[in-house]
């Protein structure tokens, strides 16, 4: 078993634990872009998403897409009345950009 696949069953776990009936936050990146989705695992839906491949984000560096889906989507859920999530990093560690999107959707409001 992998050091990514490790930590992300360990996350994961820890994650289900502190549910409380909350929608979970959970975000993927790949080389370019990164995406972010408010999932419902007891209904099995995707409440809300985000990502920088949309067309009305303008391309800028890394760090700043990040930040502007973490705005995103906090907007986008909490419209859709869900203010309360828990964070899934999965695999990744909290920093750099998975840090910057958490950080500036907590500033719009989603609570974790």
């Amino acid at each position: 078993m992998s050091k990514d696949s490790k930590r992300q069953k360990r996350v994961r776990s820890k994650a289900k634990k502190v549910n409380r009936g909350r929608p979970r936050l959970t975000v993927f990146r790949s080389a370019k872009n990164i995406y972010a989705q408010v999932i419902d695992d007891n209904k099995r839906a995707t409440l809300a998403s985000a990502s920088s491949v949309e067309k009305n984000i303008e391309k800028k560096n890394k760090k700043e897409l990040s930040e502007l889906v973490g705005n995103l989507i906090a907007e986008r859920s909490i419209k859709k009345g869900y203010k309360e999530v828990y964070f899934d990093r999965g695999k990744y560690k909290y920093h750099g950009r998975v840090k910057q999107l958490a950080e500036s959707a907590k500033k719009g409001g989603l609570k974790f």
